[in-house]
C-alpha cells in the first residue's frame, strides 16, 4: 500500500503533516514531495506519468491559491487523485477549493474541505480498502473509536 502526498509548496506541510501521520497510523506507506504545477510543471508531469510504475496507488495533492496541482496530476495519470485545498491568505482558501473542485469532464479529482488533511487521508484509506480489506477493518475500528469519544464527552456533560 503506497500513497503519495504532493504539495505545491513546503509551506503547505503544516496542514499536510496531519495527512501523513494518519496514513502512517493506518500502516500505509507514503511518499511526500514538493512539486509545483506552475514552477516545476515538467516534474509534475513526470511524477504523475510514472506514479503507477512506482507502485503508488492513490495521490493526495495539496495546493493553495490557484491550486492547479491536483488537476495537473490527474491529467497525467489514471490513479485516483484527492485534492486538498490549502487555506491561503487569499479568500480564506475558497480560491483553492474552487480551483480543485471545478475540474473539467474526464479529469476527476476527489476534493475534501479546505485544510481537510485528516479527511484526505481517510478518503485515501477508504479507496485503498477496496483492494486491502484489512484497511476496511481498521477504518471501522477508527469510526468506532470516534463514536466512543463523542459518547464519553456527552456523558461528561450530562453528568455535570
Amino acid at each position: 500500500m503506497k500513497t503519495a502526498i504532493i504539495m505545491g509548496s513546503d509551506s503547505d506541510y503544516q496542514v499536510v503533516e496531519k495527512t501523513e501521520k494518519l496514513l502512517i497510523e493506518f500502516g500505509i506507506d507514503c511518499q511526500v514531495r514538493v512539486i509545483s504545477a506552475h514552477r516545476t510543471p515538467y516534474q509534475a508531469e513526470e511524477f504523475a506519468r510514472n506514479a503507477e510504475e512506482n507502485e503508488i496507488e492513490v495521490i493526495i495533492a495539496a495546493a493553495g491559491k490557484a491550486a492547479h496541482l491536483p488537476g495537473v496530476l490527474a491529467a497525467y495519470t489514471a490513479l485516483p487523485v484527492i485534492g486538498l485545498p490549502i487555506k491561503s491568505s487569499t479568500m480564506d482558501g475558497l480560491d483553492s477549493l474552487l480551483s480543485i473542485v471545478q475540474m473539467p469532464k474526464g479529469i476527476p479529482v476527489a476534493t475534501v474541505a479546505i485544510d481537510g488533511a485528516e479527511n484526505a487521508a481517510l478518503l485515501a484509506i477508504q479507496i485503498l480498502s477496496v483492494k486491502y480489506p484489512e484497511l476496511r477493518q481498521k477504518m471501522k475500528a477508527y469510526k468506532k473509536k470516534m463514536e466512543n469519544e463523542v459518547i464519553e464527552k456527552d456523558n461528561k456533560f450530562r453528568n455535570k
